[in-house]
């Protein structure tokens, strides 16, 4: 039997050069440092330190104003851990090297409250509790750009030559003219336990799709967006483009969303949404009225950038008000046609510049409290969401911050530690990219998110 623990991996893979221990901060970043490998063996011991603000950075890597994590406080450290994932490998760098994701606590053995993963954590043992387990899937949009000009473009097919001259949905001529990123993209996923599945062509020049496979591990499905973002844009760069996450990158084209498939399990393995009927049980319709009680909340998580409200607008494949629907995709929850017992939701509001941990925490959280509360949605819309008078989810970065900071649905969800170090975050960077033009805000968000 291969030893799982971090040391074992590293001594079954002889190869790894250099270690990279890091954690994911409240703008999805990854922060954290470069290890020998000869030194490696002491973080499954002794952890690492990073300080607390270190994952209460802004959009820029700067310390957050004011934050009561840095001066008022001393800027103490606190104990990164390896989570229960290991060592991963990190297949886009040249030298073999690994990824070793730790997660942030107290010295006294406390969890960092300010960690979006132990957020996430903290929601999937409120449905431990109860017996219950989330099974969850991403669908993860996502551009390829060639940025080497001012002008965005999509970068040149390799078998061709030729750029996309406009959008091929569901194309295969444009998946074929990238197949050999694709192949090797697919490969890496294999390498880190990323369960990718199908990958189509999407509405936008140079937009993709691929699904990561639903899985009884909401945790899991956390880690692997997180690490596939990291991996699909390192992998773009050695292949001379762009891949972004970027909620619109260009105007006139379809914005990368990252739609969430999910259902919740019983304690016998049944799914609690399924009756039996087309309809769906008293449970699916309470999760239903759970989430969109708490979505204008949460748009601050599912929106978390300036340029993620230029997505959230009518007529954009982005839904903007708040209803749900069976079979229908205008609606910002839908409940898809499928075999009964596969019944599940799928949460269509974020765009592709979230952090993962936080979206699954805000969606399986508020979910369960509709659960919790019992609570009947409005009726199930048909037609057009978009023609219809609906209540609407904050239509700008400035009205989410202000309603995540003060709706009382938000501390359901998420700890207060958290809530307010992300309205300073927020707040922060809403003043500084006042100073940067259009170009240099895309410039931003490109790689970043």
């Amino acid at each position: 039997m291969t030893d799982a623990s971090p040391d074992g991996w590293l001594h079954a893979n002889p190869s790894i050069h250099s270690v990279r221990v890091a954690a994911c901060d409240l703008n999805a970043q990854a922060r954290g440092k470069r290890v020998p490998r000869r030194f490696a063996h002491k973080l499954e011991t002794e952890g690492t330190r990073f300080p607390y603000s270190i994952l209460n950075l802004d959009i820029w890597g700067e310390d957050i104003d004011d934050s009561p994590l840095v001066f008022d406080a001393g800027d103490p450290d606190g104990i990164l851990k390896p989570t229960d994932r290991g060592f991963v490998p990190m297949p886009w760098l040249d030298t073999p090297t690994a990824l070793l994701p730790v997660w942030m606590y107290h010295p006294d053995g406390r969890p960092f409250a300010g960690d979006p993963r132990h957020a996430l954590a903290t929601v999937l043992a409120r449905y431990a509790a109860r017996g219950l387990t989330p099974v969850v899937a991403t669908e993860m949009e996502f551009y390829l750009i060639d940025d080497s000009t001012r002008q965005l473009r999509a970068p040149k097919s390799p078998n061709s030559g030729k750029r996309r001259p406009g959008a091929q949905t569901l194309s295969m001529r444009a998946l074929d003219g990238f197949d050999r990123f694709f192949t090797q993209l697919y490969d890496a996923c294999e390498a880190m336990d990323i369960p990718a599945q199908t990958a189509i062509s999407e509405a936008g020049i140079g937009q993709f799709e691929i699904d990561i496979a639903h899985q009884p591990d909401a945790m899991k499905a956390a880690d692997d967006a997180w690490f596939f973002k990291l991996l699909l844009q390192g992998q773009a760069r050695r292949h001379g483009f762009a891949a972004s996450f970027m909620a619109k990158p260009y105007p006139d084209y379809s914005g990368n969303g990252m739609h969430v498939h999910f259902s919740v399990l019983d304690a016998a393995g049944d799914n609690i949404f399924d009756d039996g009927t087309d309809r769906g049980s008293d449970a699916l319709r309470h999760a239903v009225a759970g989430l969109l009680a708490a979505a204008p909340a949460s748009t601050l998580v599912f929106a978390p950038h300036l340029n993620s409200y230029d997505r959230l607008v009518p007529d954009a494949h982005a839904p903007t008000a708040l209803s749900w629907a069976y079979e229908n995709r205008t609606a910002a929850l839908r409940i898809p046609a499928s075999p009964n017992a596969a019944r599940r939701i799928e949460h269509r509001i974020s765009g592709g510049d979230v952090n993962p941990y936080l979206l699954l925490a805000c969606i399986l959280g508020a979910a369960l409290n509709g659960i919790e509360d019992a609570v009947e949605p409005p009726p199930a819309i048909t037609g057009n969401a978009y023609a219809l008078d609906l209540p609407q989810v904050p239509a700008t970065w400035e009205a989410a911050i202000a309603r995540f900071e003060s709706d009382p649905q938000t501390p359901r969800l998420l700890p207060p530690e958290l809530i307010a170090n992300m309205v300073l975050t927020k707040r922060q960077e809403m003043r500084d990219i006042e100073d940067l033009t259009e170009d240099e805000r895309i410039d931003l968000y490109l790689d970043t998110v």
